[in-house]
């Protein structure tokens, strides 16, 4: 019987898939002890804490070199921890530059090991298959063209559908939502989501901001920002000007539902948008190193998840260069005054929902977890 898991999410996203498993773990064993790194969301459904997301907040090959050691006492610890309080299983959630590692040195301890949300073998560093071969024991897949590569591969692999379908939902009519942030409910919405990460937000954020007050000055739009749970409004007033500019915190799906259009950092965050049918733009800006690295790379001829679950681009994407203020507002104006163009991208989008599977990931995960004693 399993009494003890450990889990490992490193950033916003996995803790919020986390939590629903956590929650699922404790549905059916109230007393199961589950500790590990994570977020409020997993805290708050019962998991301990040993390292929270918010110190974890670094992404490139440059920021990572420059954190090497935090991440050095980060994998001590935990080590200790499997060490002394052994758990039953390990659950590792995507980050994969620190739970790869991580789950070589738990194979020492004799611990079986899950992997849940993949890393982007496929796109990128395709050599961590070997790794993922040799050292997990079961793969938990949200995407279902993951599962033909994981067997190529012989990788002991199950999709399990998307856990963004449990927790998608828009709670206020498009009126409340005007009315709660002070959007004046006549005019379309501007959204923007630029991410979860300061590091991030600092690479592509001006940009995506400049651009969104010259799309919405020409198409008499308000501009309304998605500020994510591992932020603070007080960062975004500290850093930029935002005069006329909305930030919404804590209704961020309520923000992708009711925008009529959204320009979004690559990510996640384009699959939340896309399952609200709303059309979008892909923006991604990094370090010139960490973005020259990642030329050599990646495999994969798109950048937003979005395009890579339907197989084709059937959103923009605007890429390092490329991701320019006058790109980005000559784009977007044209494809704003193009209704038979929207509706279309509406359509499309549609469609990559219907892919994802059905709702119960979290629950799949957990009977897994709990198989593997």
């Amino acid at each position: 019987m399993v009494k003890r898991v450990m889990m490992i999410a490193g950033e916003a996203s996995g803790d919020l898939h986390g939590s629903g498993v956590v929650r699922e773990l404790k549905r059916i064993h109230k007393n199961l002890d589950v500790y590990g790194v994570g977020g409020e969301n997993m805290r708050r459904e019962g998991m301990h804490l040993i390292f929270h997301i918010n110190e974890l907040g670094f992404m490139g090959f440059v920021e990572v070199l420059k954190h090497l050691p935090f991440i050095k006492l980060m994998e001590k610890t935990l080590e200790q921890i499997l060490k002394f309080k052994k758990p039953d299983v390990l659950v590792l959630i995507d980050y994969p530059g620190f739970n790869l590692r991580f789950a070589r040195i738990a194979k020492q301890y004799g611990i079986k090991i899950i992997y849940y949300i993949s890393p982007q073998v496929w796109a990128w560093h395709k050599s961590r298959v070997r790794h993922i071969r040799e050292l997990v024991d079961k793969m938990l897949v949200i995407f279902p063209f993951e599962v033909d590569f994981y067997k190529k591969e012989h990788v002991d692999v199950e999709f399990v559908g998307h856990p963004l379908l449990e927790v998608l939902d828009s709670h206020m009519t498009r009126k409340n939502f005007c009315k709660r942030y002070g959007i004046d409910g006549t005019k379309k919405i501007l959204g923007l989501l630029p991410g979860s990460r300061r590091q991030e937000i600092e690479n592509i954020f001006p940009v995506m901001l400049a651009a969104a007050k010259h799309i919405a000055y020409e198409s008499d739009m308000e501009v309304a920002v998605g500020v994510a749970p591992t932020l603070e409004e007080k960062y975004f007033k500290t850093f930029f000007s935002l005069n006329g500019v909305h930030l919404i915190s804590g209704a961020t799906y309520d923000l992708m539902d009711h925008a009529d259009f959204a320009i979004v950092t690559s990510g996640t965050a384009t699959i939340e948008t896309a399952c609200f049918a709303t059309p979008m733009f892909v923006v991604y800006k990094t370090s010139w190193l960490t973005y020259l690295i990642g030329r050599l790379l990646v495999r994969v001829r798109n950048i937003g998840m979005v395009n890579i679950v339907a197989g084709r681009e059937i959103v923009p994407e605007f890429v390092q260069y490329g991701a320019s203020v006058k790109r980005l507002v000559q784009a977007a104006v044209t494809l704003l005054g193009d209704e038979a163009r929207l509706s279309q991208m509406k359509e499309e989008l549609s469609k990559v929902k219907n892919m994802l599977g059905e709702v119960g990931a979290s629950r799949k995960v957990a009977n897994r977890i709990l198989q593997m004693a």
